[in-house]
């Protein structure tokens, strides 16, 4: 399935010389859902995990999918103040900017979801994050890997991606 074709390309957004990947063409074809929810976990250990862990906003909506087509619960990590306490927080840089996101403390092996990788600071952050709040990261993917921007691993392998760019 060519998925690239259902990927628009947005310049200047949500800054000037950011190249933005806007998955909402993808969203809205069920046989590409389909098609997504099986390859991000390609390879995967689904016995190992036991909830799928989106990063707010995009990630959600991936991580929701996995969670309703593999029977596995899903854990939201959200921009700040967006969740009743208590909560562990992390800091950290954007390509263009800074963020804050959190997550409730809790037990579990998790897989960590997005949509885009671009330079890696909020996949790192939601790592770390898991972890400080008492979830053992079992596996993390991304739809989208934006490889030219990046070289980050994890448990010393390439991020799993159905997409590079």
């Amino acid at each position: 399935m060519n998925l690239k074709a259902l990927i628009r390309d947005v310049p200047d957004f949500p800054n000037k010389g950011v190249l933005f990947r806007d998955i909402s063409p993808l969203l809205k074809n069920p046989d590409a859902l389909d098609f997504v929810a099986h390859k991000l976990v390609e390879g995967i250990d689904l016995s190992r995990v036991e909830y799928f862990a989106g990063i707010e906003s995009r990630g959600f909506i991936l991580a929701m999918l996995l969670s309703a087509t593999h029977k596995k619960g899903f854990m939201p990590i959200r921009k700040a103040g967006k969740l009743p306490p208590p909560v562990f927080q992390t800091s950290y840089d954007l390509e263009y900017g800074k963020a804050t996101i959190e997550l409730p403390p809790g037990t579990g092996n998790i897989m960590i979801i997005d949509d885009v990788l671009a330079t890696g600071g909020t996949l790192q952050a939601a790592i770390d994050l898991s972890r400080q709040a008492g979830y053992k990261v079992e596996h993390v993917a991304v739809l989208i890997n934006l490889t030219f921007l990046n070289k980050m691993k994890f448990n010393d392998s390439e991020i799993h991606s159905v997409l590079q760019y």
